[in-house]
């Protein structure tokens, strides 16, 4: 597809040259803008300016101009425009890294100013897939009436992701799985939530649908369906069949690792088609299916523990601190306090 002609115009440059402020700094700081910045930080994440102004809820035309401006401001083409949307030039990967300290600087001090009124205005939670859809729409309700005047911007993604988002100032907090298995853990801040626990899910009739209540070593040799790598679910999954000394569970059916599937409903929906046995959390269970048997397991069960994490020292420390003790006092059916 063609690149519109507001995305191709832009200053003639190498793209890695430096980038440099004008020779009077105050008419930089006149001309650029937060919103030029927000519209450049939303390019590079989204990898084009047709999703760039879907996300921004802009048109299109108008992104690429204030994105324009922003390169004559600077003297740099700050995306090399092409078929396949917007790639960061070298100045550009430089001057959008700059961009997100900017922005979070802003919000920071946006945070100061309400300190004394926390979760007001906007504030980005992040949340992984397999606790999203279950958890979000059960305390919602009860959040917008303590909070009316939060703004939650949601989004849902992988724990690496959501992470690196973190560590970027991309979002301001997720609720996460635990552990977080990442390098830069240690520059997070982490308040556990609930321990969920895990249920057992086998097709009808199958020998763990009746019976005694499963134990994790059961699934000794069991055709254990996983979702696919990158999900902590997933890993979860594998960790309580190895604390249960089970080695043989075999992931999938047919050649080992055929199949992985890439969400929840997808893994329901295969094991009630008979195609194996899976590991649910307990709040992804909420609505029986005709074909399919949820069991919890004996004591002492598996569990995860869901957490608040944020990045270390946030300037949102009291929305964070003011959301998790909300998250606490509001927990879901189903789930405990986490110890």
């Amino acid at each position: 597809m063609d690149a519109d002609p507001a995305e191709t115009a832009g200053p003639t440059s190498t793209g890695d040259e430096p980038v440099t402020a004008t020779p009077d700094g105050s008419a930089l700081a006149r001309h650029v803008t937060l919103r030029q910045l927000r519209y450049a930080v939303a390019v590079a994440e989204a990898g084009g300016f047709a999703k760039a102004a879907k996300v921004c809820h802009v048109a299109q035309p108008s992104l690429s101009a204030q994105v324009h401006a922003l390169e004559g401001t600077l003297g740099a083409t700050l995306f090399a425009r092409g078929a396949r949307g917007g790639t960061p030039t070298p100045a550009g990967e430089r001057v959008v890294a700059h961009a997100r300290r900017v922005l979070r600087e802003v919000g920071a001090l946006a945070a100061a100013a309400r300190a004394e009124a926390p979760l007001e205005g906007a504030f980005r939670l992040g949340v992984i897939p397999t606790s999203g859809p279950y958890t979000l729409p059960r305390i919602m309700p009860a959040l917008r009436r303590a909070y009316p005047r939060l703004a939650l911007w949601l989004r849902e993604d992988r724990t690496a992701a959501l992470v690196d988002a973190l560590v970027d100032g991309r979002i301001d907090a997720a609720i996460l799985a635990l552990p977080v298995d990442s390098p830069v853990a240690c520059r997070l801040t982490v308040t556990p939530l609930y321990a969920e626990p895990f249920l057992l899910a086998a097709p009808r009739g199958h020998a763990f649908a009746a019976g005694a209540p499963p134990r994790p070593g059961d699934l000794a040799g069991a055709p254990l369906l996983l979702l696919e790598e990158g999900h902590c679910l997933r890993d979860q999954t594998l960790d309580v069949c190895r604390l249960a000394g089970v080695e043989g569970a075999v992931e999938g059916f047919g050649p080992a690792g055929a199949f992985a599937a890439t969400s929840l409903e997808t893994l329901r929906e295969m094991v009630a088609g008979g195609l194996g046995v899976t590991l649910l959390p307990r709040l992804a269970c909420a609505t029986p299916h005709p074909d399919l048997v949820v069991r919890p397991f004996a004591d002492p069960a598996p569990t995860r523990t869901m957490a608040l994490v944020r990045p270390a020292g946030t300037a949102r420390e009291s929305d964070c601190a003011a959301l998790a003790a909300f998250l606490e006092d509001n927990l879901p059916d189903g789930v405990a306090a986490a110890a």
